[in-house]
């Protein structure tokens, strides 16, 4: 008999191969604090599987018929686990409100205090950083400018003083050039300009999980955070800090005020899929807009190009394609579907048909199954067929309709995106047919018709003209021109 310590869920593979049939835990809870799931593994997957279940401290035994009371006990875990999420939420809000931080690593310019618990003191070693930053920005260098600055005078940043420090994240830094150390981003800047940390405050409880049951995160309202000033000694003066809000706050109303924003979320670079940021060149004599690749601005050369264009160029090409298809369709309404549809349509519907013929087939068979599920319990009953061939044949027809299940799941969904796509030339006619030709471009028009722009960078010709691809994916289509 091969016994198998349960530690994870990648131990499962070793069952499904017919290795394990044996399965120990300490108890019915560490096998799955969700009774449904955990009802799933010892009610069916086990039995299916040939496999003994047991639970030591809970005296469970599959193999001597010793859990009956188990389906309760799951449900009590369950509820012993919400109570405890419960419990430990409000005793970390008692620590909000002291003012206690718990991060796994102090603030950069901070070190957390040997003795107190939950009390930061000042890093003296590492305050200049925060400082620096602080006194650009006060300045009215930008973050991304700051940014710039920080690496060219090869400031390290907190992750790799953290591995210097306590040889954390030496997957990051390991045989990777000096220059990691001092890859700052904007994000970083942005995040320690932002942060209340330096003026003395402790702000917690930004964000919480789903539930107790996922680890998935999501952002709180300002209003749900817990605020507790003057925790610990501050690094930047109130004064600094909230004149820097100001300048972060009036920088971007200015950008708001320019009308510039209408290809925002729109224009990528085709090389790195990065969005493309937006930028004014104030040193021309006549200043001019552009876009330019955010990652490259952020990494420099060698992670991807410029992908350089002038604002004026993008919005007459643009300007120009969807008036050539509003025209279009004005003239020829059916010409612009066939043409839409033409590209690759005897494909999708060859598609389309085959996906449908595995979406019966399936179906099918998960009503075949159903149908020997039926004839297996009865024959059972009447003794027709012994246990040992129900365990088995019901395990292997159990395992059958768990993937039929997922794969009719996955062909209804293909075939309903299938099917949008079919009628999406229809859907963008319809919507198109709402302009009349534009004279000018807008936002609320662009997010309308375009899903995204994809920007390549530009090359010369033999006779040393520019040329640049500009890609336009229309909502419903995607690429026709």
């Amino acid at each position: 008999m091969a016994f198998l310590l349960l530690h994870n869920y990648t131990d499962f593979i070793d069952i499904e191969a017919g290795k394990i049939n044996c399965v120990v835990t300490k108890d019915l809870s560490r096998l799955g604090r969700n009774y449904i799931m955990t009802g799933q593994y010892t009610e069916l997957y086990f039995p299916s599987h040939n496999v003994r279940y047991i639970a030591i401290d809970d005296g469970v035994d599959s193999e001597k018929g010793e859990s009956e009371i188990a389906p309760f006990k799951n449900i009590i875990n369950e509820w012993v686990a919400r109570d405890t999420s419960r419990k430990v939420k409000s005793a970390f809000k008692t620590k909000f409100a002291e003012g206690a931080y718990y991060g796994a690593y102090a603030p950069l310019g901070y070190k957390k205090h040997p003795d107190i618990k939950g009390k930061l003191l000042v890093d003296e070693e590492t305050k200049w950083i925060v400082e620096k930053i602080f006194s650009l920005a006060y300045q009215g260098y930008g973050s991304a400018k700051i940014t710039k600055v920080l690496r060219e005078e090869k400031v390290p940043t907190a992750s790799w003083l953290n591995f210097t420090r306590y040889g954390t994240f030496a997957h990051i830094f390991e045989g990777k050039p000096d220059s990691k150390r001092y890859e700052w981003t904007i994000a970083h800047v942005k995040a320690i300009l932002k942060s209340e940390v330096y003026i003395g405050n402790s702000v917690h409880n930004r964000q919480s999980t789903i539930s107790f049951k996922s680890k998935k995160k999501v952002r709180k309202p300002e209003s749900e955070w817990f605020r507790v000033e003057n925790t610990h000694e501050p690094i930047i003066d109130k004064e600094v800090f909230y004149r820097v809000q100001e300048q972060i706050k009036s920088r971007r109303r200015q950008t708001k005020e320019k009308a510039t924003p209408i290809f925002a979320g729109l224009v990528k670079c085709a090389d790195c899929g990065w969005s493309m940021r937006f930028a004014t060149n104030k040193a021309n004599k006549t200043p001019y807009s552009y876009y330019a690749c955010s990652y490259y601005g952020q990494f420099g050369k060698g992670t991807c190009s410029m992908h350089y264009i002038r604002y004026d160029v993008l919005y007459q090409a643009v300007l120009e394609r969807l008036q050539y298809w509003t025209k279009a369709v004005q003239q020829d309404e059916e010409k612009v579907v066939n043409k839409i549809q033409k590209a690759g349509n005897a494909e999708r519907i060859r598609a389309k048909k085959k996906k449908a013929s595995a979406l019966k087939k399936a179906e099918n068979r998960q009503n075949e199954i159903d149908r020997l599920f039926a004839k297996m319990y009865e024959d059972r009953a009447c003794e027709k067929i012994t246990e040992r061939n129900f365990i088995m044949l019901s395990g292997k027809y159990q395992k059958e309709q768990i993937e039929l299940e997922q794969q009719i799941t996955n062909l209804r969904e293909e075939l309903s995106k299938m099917e949008q796509d079919m009628i999406g030339a229809e859907k963008w006619i319809e919507l198109i047919k709402e302009y009349s030709v534009p004279k000018e471009l807008t936002a609320p028009l662009l997010n309308a018709m375009i899903e995204k722009i994809l920007i390549h960078e530009a090359t010369t010709n033999e006779d040393n003209e520019r040329i640049q691809e500009i890609e336009i994916y229309y909502r419903f289509i995607g690429k026709v021109d």
